[in-house]
């Protein structure tokens, strides 16, 4: 026998037979998956196994929904026509409030403090409620206040106007008159500017002299807020120079859904209250 018998040709070697079933099988699932796009593209294609989630809404949350929105434009238009009749007041509110102390031995002690914002010179507004569900004029209300988001917090200077504004979306913000020390840890730790329509942190004294100092001749962060807190003729441009503080939500989600928590009922005009609300969303 010659040796080109005794060697065969690699072409002509014999395949097993079962790599032969394994490619069958591979070319097969090929074709079939093929053939299953043209007829189910992916993206339209909905995963075997898992079972549409059907959301049933009971009649009655339609009903409160309807007759939440229609109690809230009844009262827009009661306050807009005769304005706030009970909840508002003309004289200050004095109330008083226990301070606890760590040290052993030593009493609680009632401080003094001012309830509402009757003769203040300006209040720090906070939106504390967030209906999906708003009029027109109730939407257009909070954008003339700039009160868009969610616990979102501006500065308002109290005039005629503005307060007959925050009292016709009472029940969506919280407002009240802070102190110096608040209004510099709110700039300082949550202060935020527009620069070329985008949101930029204060985080140095030169962009506020670029915006600010020519006009109005502020020029740094403590002048700022001072001219904040005694409400000067630049309180306007200041306050607007500030982009809407946005805050820390008490309860989140995670907890509203899981830990069955609830938002605060408090709202409207709380006075000088307002700095401690302020303190648990820094």
């Amino acid at each position: 026998m010659s040796k080109n018998e005794q060697q065969p040709n690699s072409q002509n070697q014999l395949v097993p037979e079962a790599i032969l079933k394994r490619r069958h099988d591979v070319d097969e699932m090929k074709a079939r998956r093929a053939a299953q796009e043209l007829i189910n593209p992916r993206r339209t294609r909905k995963t075997p196994g898992k079972k549409e989630i059907v959301k049933v809404i009971r009649p009655e949350k339609f009903i409160k929904s309807s007759r939440s929105k229609t109690n809230l434009q009844r009262r827009f238009n009661r306050v807009k026509k005769k304005g706030m009749q009970k909840r508002a007041s003309s004289e200050k509110l004095i109330l008083t409030k226990l301070i606890s102390t760590e040290t052993e031995g030593v009493k609680d002690r009632e401080v003094k403090y001012t309830a509402n914002s009757v003769e203040a010179p300006f209040v720090f507004a906070i939106r504390v409620r967030y209906p999906t569900k708003l009029s027109v004029a109730m939407q257009r209300t909070l954008k003339g206040l700039r009160l868009i988001n969610h616990y979102e917090g501006v500065f308002v200077k109290l005039t005629p106007s503005s307060l007959k504004m925050l009292q016709l979306v009472d029940p969506f913000v919280i407002y009240g008159m802070p102190s110096k020390q608040t209004v510099s840890e709110l700039i300082n730790r949550r202060g935020h500017t527009k620069v070329d329509g985008k949101r930029v942190p204060i985080s140095n004294n030169i962009i506020i002299e670029q915006a600010l100092g020519d006009e109005t001749g502020i020029i740094c962060v403590e002048d700022l807020v001072h001219e904040i807190c005694c409400v000067g003729g630049s309180f306007g441009q200041a306050a607007n120079f500030l982009w809407p503080f946005s805050l820390t939500k008490p309860v989140s989600e995670f907890e509203k859904k899981f830990l069955d928590e609830k938002d605060s009922k408090i709202y409207g005009d709380i006075g000088e209250g307002i700095n401690d609300f302020i303190r648990k969303l820094l």
